[in-house]
């Protein structure tokens, strides 16, 4: 993600940092893991994740930023607000286009 001067975090890459304006910005790495804060699984999906259906979808926070994707490798039970989770690259079924996915973190 992009961090400012002032510690502000930014997805997707931008020049100019949208709290404070700041164009003095660096690229800081994610941590290794973030917590999901909402979820919900996707029954009706968009034609493109047709063949995904049906699927979880997580917000993830990772203190200066938030990623949305597809929660994969956890059960229904598992999925709960505070679940710790590593970001991946994924694929999307139909289309085999690349998706933000997440995985629940090893302990």
């Amino acid at each position: 993600y992009l961090e400012c001067e002032n510690e502000h975090g930014s997805l997707p890459p931008r020049r100019v940092c949208p709290h404070c304006g700041s164009t003095e910005i660096k690229e800081v790495s994610l941590p290794e893991t973030g917590e999901v804060i909402a979820h919900t699984t996707v029954h009706v999906p968009t034609p493109r994740f047709s063949e995904d259906a049906p699927y979880d979808v997580v917000i993830v926070d990772y203190g200066q930023v938030q990623l949305t994707g597809q929660l994969v490798g956890a059960d229904d039970d598992d999925i709960a607000h505070g679940l710790d989770v590593a970001v991946q690259l994924g694929e999307a079924t139909k289309t085999g286009e690349p998706v933000v996915t997440f995985v629940p973190a090893e302990l």
